[in-house]
């Protein structure tokens, strides 16, 4: 019989040289500064690697000898003092002059979401959303603005994956010990440890708060793994996307109810409610919950907290929205409904969408609770615009509330630093303050080719290093034989005039298409087996674990992996994670995506590659219809209008196949002389050139505080003044526009003109039938609009027309005398719709007729 095997950890002793070593490993700053998180890896690569990169748990198991080494190695001491001193400008110097209207003596943007994706060593995060997340945070610090987050606590993170030997995920968790992790226990004013409760049915569950400390910004996360509560209570922090919907909706109350608790807890008080993605939205019935016990009545504290409300979507794929089924529903908030003073049915409506089978509706929810909204790119805005138009039902798509900020990366965690390198060198460090400065980066051209060059084969060989690393022992651990290992594996050495690479790695999702490329495996077969021209296809992602037909396209490509015309063409590498994607963003050649149109939200991972010179291939979809200017990369332009979801994979496969063969590998391979292509690089310089200062997470935060955040705390600022008299008013005006818009009409007074000579005015009159509404409570006005070269009209201008008076009947006149600008055929529409000083939107009512 074997004895039990029981851990024992011997613990370093830190030198007093090195005694800010943990203080430095405590900071999430180290996540996106390299000078801090390199000393770490100088104490020990290999412990470093075998601690998954967690700065915290290398100096709980370096050796003793190790450290005391360092102590007296100068070259350490002087690394050590510089990554100090980094820490501390940082930490001393803020960026005040970026606030852009922010007051940081009174205004806080919290902001809340399911997932953040940091740094490896903090796994609470499944992918692009939760590394839009951190990123966002990594900004906001850098620009100094007044910004706390708040999510969860997860043990076991996501999931782990290793692929099998017949190409099944398996799934796996790695529980974490908080001993490990880079918190600390928040404390209360009064320096107690921070802890809160939320009501679930039957009980309370207790929850412990902890905070993160990331450069300026604070993140706190809520655990409720105590042993106050029930087994069951504490496995609802336990892992993110676990479990059935009874614990999804117990960690989106945890979340959203919580969270508020948690913030009030510690005494801080948001100005700006930033709700990312609907998981945390039953946040702003907690808030609703803490004006109306102050003496509100629930639909002016509805305005109040809506008003303080950014909400962002970043699904356009309905399965993405969480709905919960009404009695689940019912039974878990009906006790809050108490707390507000409105019945579960009043609830439940404000949730309510066409969206799958009934049901309350997260995205909903947070769209009607908040007064700023947006998706995460240009075509994703109108694609939700389009979708939640349910919500504003009389207002055309275009023109109703919803608007957009493109996604973009932390370039400071995102650029190799290779690159970082040359752009010191060549530029000095004034470049990292020059993110957003688009003339600035014009420069980039004139690096030289060679050198250019040099960093991305330097960047490619590393990434090739860790991809062999990687698959080797993951064929070997499936049993394959040295001799095909060696057969999978041979492109993967570096080499100057190597293969071109590919690379598709994100979320195995449908919509995402992973298979597109073999839609014709013959030309595919033909197209990778030239020996003058070698192309490798390297795939990684994870399937989430409920998503067969997403596991099935793994399944898929490692099939065609395995099959001897594509051995060693094509490799599948398993255990996607943030330092894998930042091996591939950095070091393969073409970046590929492959959406459905228009389901791609964003596609961040294409910024990521392109702020490092790859070049994108990729369907005209999320950021990249933005992004392509025809010389800085490749665009499937998808197939539109009528057609069926099968013709359009094999359209667009087949114009994948002809870019490949036609331009992409021609290109790469025309090098000549000098042993690479000029025009490759001159592509790969515009990929560049173009997404540093447009798509990274500065750019996107000021964005969000220009438009967003300024609004939302100087409209709820408004509302709330003189005991929220501005908050009252409004929400009595809406139930009053409500009950009566149903008998609002619109007609002609006499006929309407349909001809008029130059400079002849238009005069228009129209009798408004408002059911007891004001003059001043709406707006009439004239669009003038024209077709476009698809048949779409396009509004000329828009003019108001002038209250004039009753008619005999009591009904509004109102009248319009305008000189059209634009000459020619045009056409004119009349409508109406409601208005008040305190809208935030014109037409958030969601009210409007036509004449």
């Amino acid at each position: 019989m074997l004895g039990t095997r029981y851990p024992l950890e011997i613990q370093p002793v830190i030198p007093q040289r090195l005694a800010r070593l943990p203080e430095l490993a405590a900071d999430l700053l180290y996540s996106w500064n390299r000078p801090i998180r390199h000393l770490f890896v100088r104490l020990d690569p290999t412990l470093w690697q075998a601690c998954g990169r967690n700065p915290k748990l290398v100096l709980r198991r370096v050796a003793q000898e190790r450290l005391d080494e360092a102590a007296r190695d100068p070259l350490f001491l002087e690394e050590y003092q510089r990554a100090l001193s980094l820490c501390d400008t940082y930490h001393t110097e803020r960026r005040q002059s970026q606030l852009i209207g922010l007051d940081p003596e009174r205004d806080l943007v919290a902001y809340f979401c399911a997932e953040f994706g940091f740094h490896e060593s903090l796994q609470i995060y499944s992918g692009g959303l939760g590394i839009l997340a951190a990123d966002h945070c990594k900004a906001a610090s850098d620009l100094g603005i007044p910004f706390v987050a708040v999510g969860l606590l997860y043990r076991q993170g996501y999931f782990t994956q290793t692929i099998d030997a017949q190409g099944n995920q398996v799934v796996g968790a790695v529980p974490t010990l908080i001993a490990d992790l880079p918190v600390t226990p928040a404390r209360t004013s009064d320096e107690q440890d921070c802890y809160i409760s939320v009501r679930l049915p039957g009980r309370d569950v207790v929850l412990k708060i902890w905070q993160v400390q990331a450069g300026h910004i604070i993140l706190y996360l809520l655990d409720s793994d105590l042993p106050t509560n029930s087994h069951a209570d504490r496995a609802i922090t336990c892992q993110l996307y676990g479990g059935d919907r009874n614990t999804r909706l117990q960690q989106e109350i945890v979340l959203g109810i919580g969270g508020v608790r948690a913030l009030r807890a510690l005494g801080l008080k948001p100005s700006v409610w930033h709700i990312n993605e609907g998981h945390p939205a039953f946040q702003i019935l907690e808030r609703c919950r803490e004006y109306t016990r102050a003496g509100l009545d629930f639909n002016a504290a509805w305005e109040i907290v809506a008003a303080a409300t950014v909400f962002t979507t970043h699904t356009p794929v309905a399965a993405g929205h969480d709905i919960f089924d009404e009695e689940l529903f019912g039974r878990y908030l009906e006790d809050y409904t108490k707390d507000v003073n409105v019945s579960l049915a009043e609830l439940k409506s404000l949730g309510s969408s066409p969206i799958g089978q009934g049901g309350f509706n997260m995205t909903a929810f947070a769209l009607r609770g908040s007064r700023f909204h947006n998706g995460v790119s240009r075509i994703h805005g109108c694609v939700a615009s389009r979708m939640e138009t349910y919500i504003w039902p009389q207002i055309p798509w275009a023109e109703n509330p919803i608007g957009h900020v493109t996604n973009g990366v932390h370039v400071a965690t995102f650029l190799a630093h290779e690159w970082a390198n040359l752009f010191d060198i060549r530029f000095g460090s004034e470049w990292r303050n020059k993110l957003t400065d688009k003339s600035y980066w014009e420069r980039i051209e004139s690096i030289p080719d060679h050198s250019y060059w040099s960093v991305h084969q330097s960047l490619k060989s590393t990434m090739l290093d860790t991809v062999k690393e990687r698959v080797t022992h993951q064929y070997r651990r499936n049993g394959l034989g040295e001799a095909l290992i060696r057969r999978l594996t041979y492109q993967l050495e570096p080499n100057t005039r190597g293969p071109l690479i590919v690379g598709f790695a994100r979320r195995f999702a449908t919509y995402k298409r992973a298979g597109l490329l073999f839609e014709d495996p013959q030309r595919l077969e033909r197209l990778l087996n030239d020996p003058k021209h070698p192309v490798l296809l390297l795939f990684a992602g994870k399937a989430h674990p409920h998503d067969h037909p997403g596991q099935n396209l793994i399944r898929l490509v490692h099939e065609y992996a395995r099959q001897p015309q594509f051995a060693g063409k094509i490799v599948l590498i398993e255990g996607y994670d943030l330092s894998l994607s930042r091996r591939l963003v950095t070091g393969v050649d073409v970046w590929l995506n492959t959406p459905e149109y228009p389901l791609e939200a964003s596609g961040t991972s294409g910024q990521k590659a392109a702020i490092n010179g790859i070049i994108n291939l990729s369907v005209l979809d999320g950021w990249w219809g933005e992004g392509y200017a025809g010389n800085n990369g490749w665009a499937i332009f998808p197939q539109k209008g009528p057609v069926d979801s099968a013709q359009r994979t094999r359209e667009e496969a087949t114009e994948l196949l002809d870019i490949l063969e036609n331009q992409v590998i021609p290109l790469y391979f025309d090098q000549g002389e000098h042993g690479y292509s000029k025009q490759w690089i001159a592509m790969s310089k515009a990929a560049m050139c173009d997404a540093l200062p447009r798509f990274n997470a500065e750019r996107m935060v000021l964005d969000y505080t220009r438009n967003y955040y300024t609004k939302a705390a100087g409209h709820a600022n408004v509302l709330l003044a003189h005991d929220a008299i501005g908050g009252r008013d409004l929400a009595d005006w809406k139930k009053r526009v409500l009950q009566n818009w149903p008998g609002v009409s619109l007609a002609p007074e006499g006929a309407l003109p349909e001809s008029l000579m130059v400079g002849e005015p238009l005069v228009l009159t129209v009798r408004a039938h408002t059911n007891g509404l004001a003059a001043t409570d709406v707006v009439v006005e004239c669009l003038f609009e024209t077709p476009d070269e698809n048949g779409e009209y396009v509004t000329l201008e828009s003019v108001p027309f002038v209250f004039a008076g009753l008619d005999g009947r009591g009904d509004l006149l109102f009248t319009l005398t305008h000189r059209p600008v634009t000459p020619g055929l045009q056409s004119y529409r009349v409508r109406m719709y409601p208005h008040h000083a305190l809208l935030a939107h014109r037409f958030e009512t969601g009210c409007l007729v036509w004449l």
